[in-house]
């Protein structure tokens, strides 16, 4: 049932590409620290780059533990379920990076995503483990659209009150570890 794959390539890269929903896991490296697991979405939000990188645009929300976690240890997995069609998961386990605006690849990574309100990094990952498993146990859904109400809340917000919420509210995860500057 399980696999492990050289590389994103071919049918594994078209139904990431084709998934509305992925999760992304990381950790402290603390024993008593909290896991994260986010849930993330828009369309066109996550690109395979090449077969061992991809990216994903991270934006603004109440919370910013993978960052937190990936600028400390960089180890993240990216997970996709097929909620429709066939039965499939995919995981790509890596190094994870966070470019934040400013950083010297910042712009040309963005440019490969829509123009959103409220981006405030983009995230490659190294891509060191492939795998797949037969999703059996995962329910079907049906995808009615991209919920729109986060793009809505940061277009009502000017420059400055989106620098000030990130300020306040993403600073530090809440192990306290630094997420964004």
């Amino acid at each position: 049932m399980g696999q492990v794959h050289d590389r994103i390539d071919g049918r594994l890269r078209e139904f990431i590409e084709a998934q509305h929903l992925f999760f992304v896991g990381t950790a402290p490296l603390e024993a008593n620290g909290h896991i994260n697991l986010s849930p993330k979405g828009h369309q066109n939000t996550f690109a395979v780059l090449d077969e061992y990188t991809v990216a994903y645009l991270d934006l603004t929300g109440s919370g910013a533990e993978s960052l937190a976690h990936i600028r400390q240890n960089g180890r993240i997995v990216v997970m996709f379920c097929a909620f429709e069609g066939p039965p499939n998961i995919v995981r790509l386990h890596g190094r994870g990076k966070v470019h934040t605006p400013g950083d010297e690849n910042f712009e040309e990574l963005a440019g490969r995503f829509p123009s959103l309100p409220g981006a405030r990094a983009v995230v490659t990952v190294d891509v060191s483990r492939v795998s797949s498993s037969c999703g059996f146990a995962v329910p079907l859904f049906e995808h009615l659209g991209d919920r729109d109400l986060l793009e809505k809340w940061a277009e009502r917000k000017t420059e400055d009150e989106l620098v000030n919420y990130r300020t306040t509210k993403n600073k530090t995860s809440i192990d306290g570890l630094p997420a964004l500057d």
